[in-house]
């Protein structure tokens, strides 16, 4: 692997959960993400899937620090941003850029695409101010919109269109990291693999690097040279794309994986699905010991005793798992 461009070390977010009425109070945590250590390499793509809730946005968001970590450090380009304030913190934003699951959300409905890509290149003086009608549209070309596009509105473009401009403007800062929180969720399936090439393309030509979070393993196997699963805050397994997606060792994983359609119709009949029992716990009081036990097909006695440690396996890859030996005397379903 080569230097690290995002270093996460032990990081937590963990969030205040009030009780209404007259006395209010303190009624518990809820343990977003809980000791989360990631490392990104320069030029690599990794994947971060789960379940909904299961803390990959605040991760991702914690990171960039647009929401302050409860406890741990991120670092990029060896710098640690936890320790920054103030103009030290806005100055390096530029660095650090991310593309957000809903674009019509994330861009302002009142600038003009021309404006949107305009401003972060004025605010950081990234190239002098009659360079930028020329900058704007060579991000244009980038992204595959026509630079007759640039004096419309948001609300003028589809949803693919809209997220090609997000993705525009995440890459007018030429910046060291990307993370792309679900980029392609809120769009069709054939829009879907538009973007996803043009990440792909993107990649190898600015020589990217990126986290792409997805709740679908077959949109990060796609991008991803690694892949990270998390469930109820925390990492359970960690390895290269290949060896989490052809021969998963967590249970988790495994439903995930099992949960994937295939393109062949009378496979897809054939094949034994994974189904989990139950609903994921709530963050705010998560079971003890480790927190997939209850919905676990694998599950004994001391897997409700004891939290198991993200271990380091023969193969390379890293599991959270104390019942490795009966999970990998099964076949994959």
């Amino acid at each position: 692997m080569t230097e690290p461009v995002l270093e996460i070390r032990d990081l937590s977010v963990h969030f205040p959960v009030r009780r209404r009425g007259v006395f209010g109070g303190e009624d518990g945590l809820v343990k977003a993400v809980d000791g989360v250590s990631l490392t990104v390499a320069r030029e690599e793509t990794v994947g971060l899937v789960g379940e909904s809730g299961c803390g990959k946005s605040t991760l991702a968001r914690a990171a960039l620090r647009l929401i302050e970590p409860t406890a741990g450090s991120v670092r990029i380009d060896g710098i640690d941003l936890t320790t920054l304030s103030g103009e030290e913190l806005r100055k390096r934003r530029r660095a650090m850029q991310m593309i957000f699951q809903d674009p019509y959300a994330s861009l302002n409905p009142r600038m003009t695409v021309f404006d949107a890509l305009a401003e972060p290149l004025l605010v950081h003086q990234i190239v002098p101010r009659k360079a930028i009608p020329g900058e704007v549209a060579g991000l244009m070309a980038k992204v595959g919109l026509a630079r007759r596009y640039v004096r419309k509105y948001p609300h003028e473009f589809s949803g693919g269109q809209r997220q090609r401009i997000a993705i525009a403007r995440a890459l007018a800062l030429r910046p060291t990291l990307i993370i792309a929180d679900e980029p392609v969720s809120a769009l069709d399936v054939s829009v879907q693999a538009q973007i996803l090439n043009l990440l792909r393309d993107l990649r190898r030509d600015e020589a990217l690097t990126l986290m792409l979070i997805s709740h679908d393993l077959s949109v990060v196997r796609h991008l991803s040279d690694r892949i990270a699963v998390m469930y109820l805050g925390k990492i359970v397994e960690l390895g290269e794309a290949e060896q989490v997606y052809g021969r998963p060792q967590h249970p988790y994983t495994r439903a995930l994986i099992s949960a994937v359609p295939m393109p062949d119709p009378v496979k897809e009949r054939q094949r034994q699905r994974t189904v989990l029992r139950g609903d994921p716990p709530s963050p705010l009081h998560p079971p003890e010991g480790c927190a997939f036990h209850p919905r676990c097909p694998y599950a004994t006695d001391a897997c409700a005793r004891i939290v198991p440690p993200l271990e380091t396996q023969p193969d390379g890859r890293r599991t959270a798992c104390i019942r490795l030996d009966a999970i990998e005397a099964e076949p994959v379903a």
